[in-house]
């Protein structure tokens, strides 16, 4: 595989009708270079799976109704060559829901009825790439050694595992690789977080030491203001992978940060583009090495409802320990926390709302009675720090109702108090010149 190899992602969002396939097949057909294809399940065969998972024995139509829908965007399926396989498949979803009835607590049984739905897709992709003259195949991800970092849910690929384990003789042709599932630690199917198919592509580019990897999407790119704010922006055309880190942290919901962490000391390129319309001129966001850039802040990242929790440590030599069992607690119930301030005898945790109860309770177990503070958001100018720090100084940051709270290296983080987001976001860009760094690639 010494060509160059491009990773090729087609989210659900791109799976919706029999024309995306059309698109996809386009695509890949015109790319110069080997195409290794990853793909998601067909839009909302996920969320059908995970309520038939819930309810088994209310799911008799369910193996039907998925035949129907994967066999109209596939004509011809059933009888082709992989016509086995999907009855394979199928038939495997129907087990499953017949063993959940038996056992709903069967984990091991929820999981292979989840990742029924790549297979289906990657079958689907598959058969329609080969009637466009694409030698393509479909391939489990397990199959290919794909390892994941847990048992059951998995936050990470192995990466090193799956380095010394790839089955190379699986990716020639043009492979369509299943996402958002691998094998775990125990030898079973582990699954990722959902959204987890974008992890599986820029694990596979550095597997596979790829050229670049594209996810392919309905958005032309990530956007310097997530769109929910109602302030138009256009798509950035490059992001360093710790501004995109960052980003993705806070606030932006096309990019997960355990998508870009694969990659971040490879220089293995992350694009993000559009599916229709797209092509090499069109407009996308580029994701790569940092490059620090003069008046270049290029994004806000904005997570809202957050609170403060601060508690009191009497004893220096106990604060590490009890602190990293905190940490530790909050891993594993799956608690983020978005910012957090050490200092002798005292500790600050800022975590999101909905996760409050639970923070307040571990941390107090560990360091008694905390207080509580609510705040409208954390926000983060992404880009360059010194830009941020001199556009936003500590003078005017508190005419703005904004507590600076660090410098991460890539950003400058902040919180605040306002009840009006909207317009505090539009003074920030207008602030921070954010029309200087949105461009539309011509």
């Amino acid at each position: 595989m010494s060509e160059t190899i491009t990773v090729h992602k087609f989210g659900g969002s791109c799976l919706r009708d029999s024309s995306d396939l059309d698109r996809i097949a386009e695509v890949v057909g015109d790319w110069n270079g080997r195409a290794v294809v990853v793909v998601s399940a067909l839009w909302g065969t996920t969320d059908r799976l995970m309520r038939a998972s819930k309810e088994p024995r209310y799911a008799s139509r369910l193996v039907n109704d998925l035949s129907s829908q994967h066999l109209r965007f596939a004509p011809g399926l059933l009888t082709s060559e992989l016509g086995p396989l999907f009855t394979k498949v199928l038939n495997g979803i129907e087990q499953s829901l017949v063993e959940l009835a038996r056992q709903p607590t069967d984990r091991i049984a929820v999981n292979r009825l989840l990742a029924a739905g790549e297979r289906l897709s990657a079958l689907v992709v598959s058969h329609r790439l080969k009637q466009y003259g694409i030698e393509a195949h479909p391939v489990g991800a397990e199959d290919i050694g794909l390892r994941l970092n847990g048992i059951n849910r998995a936050p990470t690929v192995d990466l090193e595992a799956s380095m010394r384990l790839l089955d190379r003789s699986s990716l020639q042709g043009t492979p369509v690789i299943t996402g958002w599932f691998g094998e775990g630690k125990d030898g079973e199917l582990a699954l990722l977080s959902r959204g987890g198919s974008d992890h599986t592509a820029t694990s596979i580019a550095r597997i596979v030491d790829a050229h670049r990897v594209i996810l392919w999407k309905d958005v032309a790119g990530i956007m310097p203001l997530n769109p929910r704010w109602g302030i138009k922006t256009e798509p950035l055309a490059y992001l360093g992978y710790g501004e995109a880190l960052e980003l993705s942290r806070l606030d932006t919901p096309i990019l997960h940060p355990a998508t870009v962490e694969p990659l971040t000391d490879t220089g293995i390129p992350l694009e993000v583009r559009h599916l229709h319309g797209a092509s090499e001129t069109s407009t996308s966001t580029v994701v790569g090495p940092d490059l620090y850039e003069e008046n270049a802040i290029k994004a806000i990242g904005c997570m809202p409802s957050v609170v403060s929790i601060r508690c009191q440590s009497k004893s220096l030599e106990q604060q590490s320990r009890r602190l990293g069992e905190v940490l530790l607690q909050f891993d594993k119930e799956g608690i983020a926390c978005w910012h957090l301030d050490t200092q002798p005898g005292e500790i600050r945790w800022i975590v999101s709302q909905h996760d409050s109860l639970i923070a307040t309770r571990l941390i107090e177990a560990q360091f008694g009675p905390a207080d509580l503070e609510t705040h409208t958001a954390i926000l983060s100018l992404v880009g360059n720090r010194e830009e941020a720090q001199e556009a936003l100084d500590e003078e005017r940051a508190n005419a703005m109702g904004i507590e600076i709270l660090s410098d991460t290296g890539h950003a400058v983080r902040m919180l605040t108090q306002t009840t009006d987001m909207v317009m505090l976001l539009k003074e920030l860009s207008q602030l921070c010149n954010l029309k200087h760094t949105v461009q539309t690639r011509k």
